[in-house]
């Protein structure tokens, strides 16, 4: 009989495509993952991998096993939530992972929400970049990720995870006091084509957001600055080091002093923010309140 402890080391080799990196993530060490691959093969009478210098991938058998993996460990967390509902589970802990300005706009007003709602359920928040939080979720780090649409992420179909969406905002631009546009109405991209660029270090999902708007307008943007903090970005603005677009949310608060911020002209480039938990779990008694939570902060 084939281990669902097993399964699931075999998706995070498949997921992280090295097992140093999958053996990391599961906090085990490369030799029992690889005794782990080793002992699935023999279950399964298959050999699921091949590994190479440049790491490791799944040879058909593999993937054949891989695809009954997520529907199998996504079985599993739908008969844990079962259990945990018919034993009344509503007291425990559930950590969720986000990134900063998630964390202003949704997660802290959620857990305010919880303490009145659900004081048997503590939260524990991580701060964890959009891109982060999902691979966080997948390998059982956290169970709640609030994320980011982005290029290469899973897609809201994916069997591993269910999506809840949260909500979508605009990026603006901002550009110096003295900008040649400051004193326009809205924005258009084309028109800052050749001035230098402030922006999230490539990785961050704000940083394909900004690339992608760009090169609807026509070109490539030239990042001379780069910082995954919106407020060192605004103040790079500010110093007159060049342009930027920002998420609006992440505007709030912060000393526009130097600055001048005006809507995109045309389709603004925009980012799209989701709650995602392994599928299955959605039902679970303790995130079930945690996921309305944020979809209540989130307006929806």
């Amino acid at each position: 009989m084939i281990e669902a402890r097993r399964l699931h080391i075999l998706r995070a080799v498949a997921d992280h495509r090295t097992v140093t990196a999958a053996a990391a993530a599961l906090y085990l060490t490369p030799s029992a993952v690889s005794q782990q691959l080793t002992a699935l093969e023999q279950e399964t009478g298959h050999r699921l991998v091949e590994r190479s210098a440049k790491g490791v991938r799944l040879t058909p058998a593999g993937e054949i096993l891989l695809s009954h993996t997520n529907a199998v460990l996504a079985q599993l967390e739908r008969a844990e939530a079962e259990l945990a509902a018919y034993s009344s589970g509503e007291a425990g802990t559930v950590t969720v992972a986000a990134f900063a300005t998630g964390i202003a706009l949704v997660v802290a007003p959620a857990v305010a929400t919880l303490a009145r709602t659900a004081p048997g359920t503590r939260i524990r928040v991580r701060d964890a970049e959009g891109d982060a939080s999902l691979p966080m979720v997948l390998d059982r780090q956290v169970d709640v990720a609030v994320a980011v649409e982005y290029r290469g992420a899973p897609p809201a179909d994916d069997p591993r995870l269910t999506h809840v969406p949260l909500y979508a905002e605009p990026f603006d631009a901002v550009v110096p006091v003295h900008h040649r546009l400051a004193d326009a109405d809205q924005v258009p991209l084309a028109e800052l084509a050749k001035d230098p660029w402030i922006g999230p270090y490539p990785g961050n999902p704000c940083h394909d957001v900004v690339v992608l708007a760009c090169e609807s307008a026509g070109f490539q943007p030239r990042m001379e600055h780069s910082s995954d903090d919106f407020r060192a970005v605004v103040a790079l603005a500010s110093a007159d080091a060049g342009v930027a677009l920002v998420p609006r949310s992440a505007l709030r608060g912060m000393d526009l002093g130097g600055v001048v911020v005006r809507p995109v002209d045309g389709v603004a480039p925009t980012r799209r923010v989701f709650a995602a938990v392994r599928r299955g779990a959605e039902g679970h008694p303790l995130i079930r309140p945690v996921l309305d939570a944020l979809t209540e902060a989130a307006g929806g």
